[in-house]
């Protein structure tokens, strides 16, 4: 619609105040104690857009229940529901979640507020995933401005927790029923490719137990950490047999082009440690921490048996060691038929507005849109606004360029107007 297009044109700066707006609310988790003010904000968009306005709090034995390793975390869960019933035959469902990744203290910026430089915005959560709802708030508020009615109505839900999971507030909304539409957008993404796929996550947890002794008489206690090794080896053996296959859904096109993968691929992570209290006594028990990414072909029960069967062979190879693990879905895969038309739309609509042919890809990380489609059985993919691998997501400096967030309302106002 080149009229509702040329007026976003001279609505920049008032997309990157709302932007700075939604920065400044440190929604950092953990712990994600400001999500209510966030909501707030947002609901108060809406609410002036004419949006029926739910704030839904997920209950906290809920939420503690449903994410028993997350009980130390603060604040209330809070999430928005907006919709707005135009009369239209269809309804599109768009989501992305408020919080964020901390900051550390090595950013060359200030991290929460907006800094614009060399024609990018700084700030976390600029690209994931605060400059969606800012794109989003500016094409509604244009749309209501030039009296143009969307030709879908929308349900719009901002949800909280997607960088925690496994049970977001998305995956809340989602389970009471908040998500009925015909079509879902979530904003939780880049703009390199459109997102019809992801990776299932699982986190695992090994611990390993030793006895502690006074160093110099070592031989009397049992090293946790030299224990680990016979482990940690059969992992790594594992870990070399999983990143051997490859999915048959097309990788993200900067991905490809950075390392030569060409599709999805499941890979086995040891990402964490912890052992010891002091160098002068011998370590009773560590932890080693993980995660096994999963492609959409395969299936949790299997690579869950894969796992069993390591551990029962270091058992059975080391029954010195001993040792407890856990092995935890956190989200599942996720896959949309490329051929579905409302992939097709969304492409033509994203290729058209970047100028650029916008390919389909899967992710390599896990969403929790997954778990919304399967509840739902939507159609659903991710376009958002951050480059996958120049935005620094989850790391220091996260920017977004300009010209991605214009190109991104004006993606927004052709997908909901036409």
């Amino acid at each position: 619609m080149p009229i509702l297009s040329d007026y976003l044109g001279s609505k920049t700066e008032d997309t990157i105040r709302i932007l700075d707006d939604l920065v400044r609310i440190q929604t950092s988790v953990p712990p994600g104690e400001n999500y209510e003010k966030v909501i707030d904000y947002a609901a108060q968009k809406l609410k002036d857009l004419d949006f029926d306005i739910e704030k839904i709090f997920m209950p906290r034995e809920l939420f503690e229940k449903k994410n028993p390793r997350l009980s130390h975390l603060r604040g209330d869960r809070v999430n928005l529901s907006a919709i707005k019933n135009t009369g239209a035959k269809k309804t599109l469902l768009i989501n992305t979640h408020f919080d964020v990744v901390p900051a550390s203290p090595n950013w060359s910026v200030p991290p929460f507020e907006c800094t614009v430089k060399d024609g990018c915005i700084f700030g976390r959560g600029v690209a994931d995933s605060k400059g969606g709802p800012a794109a989003l708030f500016t094409v509604l508020l244009a749309m209501q401005e030039l009296d143009i009615a969307p030709r879908y109505n929308l349900n719009i839900a901002l949800t909280t927790d997607e960088e925690m999971g496994p049970y977001s507030g998305l995956c809340h909304l989602a389970d009471l029923g908040k998500l009925k539409a015909d079509y879902f957008l979530s904003m939780d993404g880049d703009s390199d490719d459109i997102t019809i796929a992801s990776n299932g996550n699982v986190d695992w947890q090994i611990d390993i137990f030793g006895k502690s002794y006074h160093s110099g008489s070592s031989f009397m206690g049992v090293n946790a950490i030299e224990k680990s090794i016979p482990v940690m080896n059969e992992l790594m053996l594992l870990k070399e047999k999983v990143e051997m296959r490859r999915s048959k859904v097309p990788a993200s096109m900067a991905v490809t082009q950075k390392t030569g993968i060409e599709t999805l691929m499941p890979v086995l992570n040891i990402n964490l440690m912890n052992a010891g209290v002091k160098q002068n006594i011998v370590p009773d028990r560590c932890t080693m921490k993980g995660d096994r990414r999963f492609v959409p072909e395969e299936k949790f029960e299997d690579i869950r048996n894969e796992f069993d069967s390591i551990m029962s062979n270091v058992r059975l190879k080391y029954p010195q060691i001993e040792l407890k693990y856990s092995f935890d879905e956190i989200y599942a895969p996720m896959l949309t038929d490329m051929n579905h038309p409302w992939i097709k739309e969304v492409r033509n609509i994203a290729s058209a507005t970047a100028g650029r042919t916008v390919n389909l890809a899967g992710a390599q990380g896990s969403l929790d849109v997954a778990y919304a489609v399967k509840v739902t059985g939507l159609p659903a993919c991710c376009f958002g606004i951050g480059r996958r691998t120049q935005s620094n997501a989850h790391a220091d400096d996260e920017n977004i360029k300009i010209d991605d967030l214009v190109m991104y309302t004006r993606f927004l106002a052709t997908l909901m107007c036409g």
